[in-house]
């Protein structure tokens, strides 16, 4: 596979293997990945599909040793840059860009949030005739690393697909291992807080206990779905709350935000396929609140 990236076009090659051999193009395209509405854009750009060269159409027959060349187009404006930036970026590429999300920061841009948010820190880094594609997000008091697709194939091929390794100090001890599965749904008396309840959504949250002070627990948490607030209301629910975590119980005096950080994430590369770990550091508060923990 070779790769080219130009200004306004994301253009990957790819030498077709004797797997492939006698494949129609659409089913190339649609094994690697490309769902059927970039697939449709592909039809509707010009040179959007190439074959050795020559203009092609997705019915037509591929053999070992062709070249199929595909151009994605950028679509979509950028928010405006972040003032005075310093957000840490992790890892960039062509097609994806990691950010290390600091906690009070949201993720988009809102009616009370504008050129304050992960998606303005992320024009700092990429190109503004390209989307604010965020693969998932974290609540705005949550710290830690933030995926974000720089191209509509790289975002169809890497959703609901990262694996994320959390860590939390809650309230109380814990020890071992342990799965809580209870569904969530909103409360009926908020837009923003949610609750454990028989007709939510179902929702699974694995986690290990790593250490612990007498009071607290240091967890490392792995999220089989994922729910808005999801760790935050399970911890809460099984008399944990996770500490800074006013709207759920938590206790303030340690920390002033909840207690959790996406330290790292595990995916499959959208292009290359190759397999991927990035990892962060704790920022200050958090390291703050281990100190005794590890």
């Amino acid at each position: 596979m070779y790769v080219y990236v130009y200004l306004d076009m994301r253009t990957i090659d790819f030498v077709i293997s004797e797997k492939d051999n006698n494949k129609r193009i659409r089913d190339f395209l649609r094994d690697f990945g490309v769902s059927s509405s970039l697939l449709t854009k592909l039809k509707n750009t010009e040179n959007g599909i190439i074959l050795n060269g020559k203009f092609a159409r997705t019915i037509d027959i591929i053999h070992c040793g062709d070249i199929l060349t595909v151009s994605i187009e950028n679509s979509g404006t950028m928010p405006r840059p972040l003032v005075n930036n310093q957000v840490k970026k992790i890892y960039s590429d062509e097609d994806i860009l990691v950010l290390d999300k600091p906690a009070m920061m949201p993720v988009h841009e809102s009616r009370n949030h504008q050129g304050d948010t992960l998606a303005n820190v992320a024009a700092c880094y990429m190109d503004s005739d390209t989307a604010f594609r965020s693969v998932y997000r974290l609540d705005r008091d949550t710290s830690g690393l933030v995926l974000i697709a720089k191209n509509e194939l790289a975002a169809c091929k890497l959703a609901g697909k990262i694996k994320k390794d959390y860590y939390a100090v809650c309230g109380g001890i814990l020890t071992g291992r342990g799965t809580i599965e209870r569904p969530i749904k909103r409360t009926s008396d908020s837009i923003i807080k949610r609750c454990v309840s028989d007709d939510g959504e179902k929702a699974v949250t694995r986690w290990e206990a790593l250490k612990n002070d007498g009071e607290n627990t240091l967890l490392k948490i792995h999220l089989e779905t994922g729910r808005t607030h999801q760790i935050r209301v399970h911890f809460s629910h099984i008399g944990h709350p996770l500490l800074g975590d006013t709207l759920y119980g938590g206790k303030c005096d340690r920390i002033k935000r909840q207690a959790l950080h996406c330290k790292t994430i595990y995916f499959t590369h959208p292009v290359t396929e190759k397999p991927m770990r990035i990892d962060s550091t704790f920022p200050s508060d958090f390291s703050l609140l281990l100190k005794g923990l590890i």
